[in-house]
């Protein structure tokens, strides 16, 4: 149980940032008047854009930081209080994920559905945290293994929905952004610890 800990504590906090089941209502909306072999084609599209993402950044996110003289509670506290920003706008009444580009752009894929919907801010900042705190092992596995899921939930998208509906998928929704908040209040306590608390 020791040795999978690391894994489990790095995938938690990155599924919470991806929020896959939030992102469905988003993703139908997009891909309402679309045939399903482009369907597929999106999906693919969108998810190979997040991976990508999220590996590039993380493998040179912490180096570019040490060129800039950022120390990772320096990236700790900022990241956190982003998060935390992030967490509370999208738990205000009203806003919106969705208000991103035209549902008719060619490649919806890559933007904004791989990036900034599944490897966003959030996602960024949460999976170069991870890597610092547990490796680059752990860190990987839970990339991998959390856009496997928004990959299974937007191919099923249609059944998940049908099974939850809106009111389901906007209430687990809610619930991810708050356990985002307390995540970011971590992270920034964390930061604060690291960088005065020797």
């Amino acid at each position: 149980m020791e040795i999978l800990r690391p894994y489990i504590l790095s995938f938690i906090p990155l599924f919470v940032a991806v929020d896959a089941v939030g992102n469905i209502p988003i993703f139908l909306t997009m891909v309402e008047h679309v045939s399903r072999p482009e369907r597929k084609k999106i999906v693919r599209d969108a998810v190979f854009t997040a991976v990508a993402v999220a590996v590039v950044f993380m493998l040179i996110g912490k180096w570019f930081f040490l060129l800039l003289g950022i120390t990772i509670s320096d990236f700790q506290i900022a990241g956190g209080a982003l998060l935390f920003v992030i967490s509370v706008r999208l738990l205000l009444p009203g806003a919106q994920k969705s208000a991103l580009t035209s549902p008719h752009d060619k490649d919806l894929g890559v933007f904004p559905l791989g990036t900034p919907l599944i490897t966003g801010p959030a996602v960024l900042t949460t999976t170069l945290i991870i890597m610092d705190s547990f490796g680059v092992g752990p860190a990987l596995v839970s990339i991998f293994l959390n856009m496997f899921i928004v990959w299974i939930s937007m191919i099923k998208s249609d059944k998940i929905m049908g099974f939850i509906g809106p009111q389901g998928t906007r209430a687990f929704s809610k619930i991810m952004y708050i356990l985002l908040a307390a995540i970011a209040v971590m992270m920034i306590r964390r930061g604060i610890t690291g960088a005065f608390i020797k």
